[in-house]
């Protein structure tokens, strides 16, 4: 039976049932306090079968009966409802990166922690030979000689040119005159003038960095692989970590908003997001136990408002979704209908209808709804 057909009177009422909601997020189910039931309403009719429940909702606005009233009552509302989430974050200058020897040696020197380092300048030095920072994306792999061609070339000549050496030409060949330019950067650096540049030599990195610790000493024999120091960039940013669950609120390039320790509110755009594994020992038997969580980057669009403050705790205010002059009923107004789809149970004084409705966006417990017979102000059953 539908919504459309006649039910005769009923001597009793059954309490409404539960059945699924749509589903939602694990930070909309936190969002509510307790947990919701939505109903379905139903009424019994008695024929020569026997008795049999039947789903009271329809696609149409059904028509008012006299039955009993919900339990609690809420209003149809319009509003923007927003899908927003603020969590804490670290102020820093982001992800640290690990610097690895690439030789056997002696540790001679390293860049003071806090320091920060610029292109052309050294990050450490083995048996006293610098090694440069150059920026660039693409490691260095390779030793780069006259007849060398590739896209490392190209690098590390783009490199060359903005420490202001010339007579070469920024390609992917490595020519005699690229050898030469080579030649006079290495004696300003005070290395064997060579003309060729041997990957041990030079770190890349995105940027200018800034030394956050030192995982090795002068003195220390190097080899490859060992850990010497970790970087990071030199801007300050807050970091941010979230549960897979909430991915949605990390878009790239979107705006958040950020709020210092002393209360000051800035704002910050999302400068990327890594997906990241941290692991545990608080497993059974001591096993190691594996989280995957989202790290979100967040730049901040007054770094001088952040004078004063270091590795502080930043509240961070992320918008998922904004929909605009809606009507919102509480999610635990939703019935879900014998025919499919949901509606609610519009209130009328003493008298109750079902009406379907087109779902929309979720959010801090209630949802957007659309469809015929909804208006502003109209009262919806809930439960109570």
């Amino acid at each position: 039976m539908t919504a459309d057909q006649t039910l005769e009177p009923a001597p009793l009422m059954p309490a409404p049932a539960a059945v699924p909601q749509p589903r939602e997020s694990k930070r909309q189910r936190r969002s509510r306090t307790g947990t919701v039931l939505v109903t379905a309403a139903v009424v019994v009719t008695v024929g020569a079968g026997g008795a049999a429940a039947v789903g009271f909702g329809g696609r149409d606005p059904g028509t008012a009966t006299a039955a009993p009233l919900p339990p609690a009552t809420a209003q149809v509302t319009r509003q923007t409802l927003v899908d927003a989430q603020t969590v804490d974050g670290k102020l820093g200058y982001g992800t640290a990166r690990t610097v690895t020897a690439r030789r056997n040696g002696t540790l001679t020197w390293l860049a003071p922690t806090g320091g920060t380092v610029k292109r052309g300048g050294a990050l450490y030095a083995v048996d006293n030979a610098k090694v440069v920072l150059l920026h660039g994306g693409l490691p260095a792999y390779r030793t780069l000689a006259s007849g060398v061609e590739g896209a490392d070339v190209r690098q590390f000549e783009q490199n060359l040119a903005a420490l202001g050496y010339d007579g070469f030409t920024v390609d992917d060949e490595y020519t005699a005159n690229t050898a030469e330019a080579v030649r006079d950067w290495q004696e300003d650096l005070g290395r064997d003038e060579t003309g060729t540049v041997e990957p041990t030599s030079i770190v890349y990195a995105d940027g200018d960095v800034r030394v956050e610790g030192h995982e090795a000493a002068t003195g220390d024999l190097t080899q490859p692989g060992k850990s010497l120091m970790t970087y990071s960039g030199t801007n300050r940013l807050v970091t941010v970590e979230l549960e897979v669950d909430d991915q949605r609120l990390a878009k790239k390039d979107a705006t958040v908003g950020l709020t210092l320790p002393d209360g000051k509110q800035l704002t910050g755009t999302i400068a990327g997001t890594e997906t990241v594994i941290e692991t545990s020992g608080g497993g059974a038997g001591g096993q190691t136990e594996a989280e995957t969580k989202i790290e979100v980057t967040v730049s901040v669009a007054d770094p001088a408002a952040l004078v004063g403050f270091d590795q502080a705790t930043v509240r961070v205010a992320f918008t998922a979704a904004e929909r605009p002059d809606v009507l919102t009923v509480p999610v635990a107004a939703l019935l879900a209908l014998a025919e499919g789809g949901y509606g609610v149970q519009i209130v009328d004084a003493d008298r109750t209808r079902i009406v379907a409705v087109r779902t929309g966006l979720f959010a801090s417990g209630r949802v957007e709804v659309s469809g015929d017979g909804l208006a502003e102000g109209l009262t919806v059953g809930v439960p109570a």
